[in-house]
């Protein structure tokens, strides 16, 4: 684990501030380590979702059909046509 040399502050109201007190108590950490773990939970979940894309799987299924299906793309079409300045022996 890395030394701790960072810090972060944060304003939160006495009704915030009471409830995570308790619950780092209920877990016997300090409030610094109960807020810092919720917080890196919450991190790794958004960044993990960041690289995810979630949709229906209706949708997937219709977007996985759609692939199958060639579509016309003539300028690809007359690039491919077009004489090449190297070929592979």
């Amino acid at each position: 684990m890395a030394a701790k040399t960072e810090r972060i502050e944060m304003r939160t109201d006495p009704e915030s501030s009471a409830r995570i007190a308790e619950a780092a108590e209920a877990k016997h950490v300090s409030v610094s380590a109960f807020v810092l773990e919720a917080a890196v939970k919450a991190a790794d979940h958004v960044l993990a979702r960041s690289d995810v894309t979630v949709m229906p799987a209706e949708q997937f299924d219709q977007l996985i059909e759609s692939l199958d299906e060639p579509d016309e793309a003539p300028a690809l079409s007359r690039l491919a046509k077009k004489p090449r300045r190297y070929t592979r022996s």
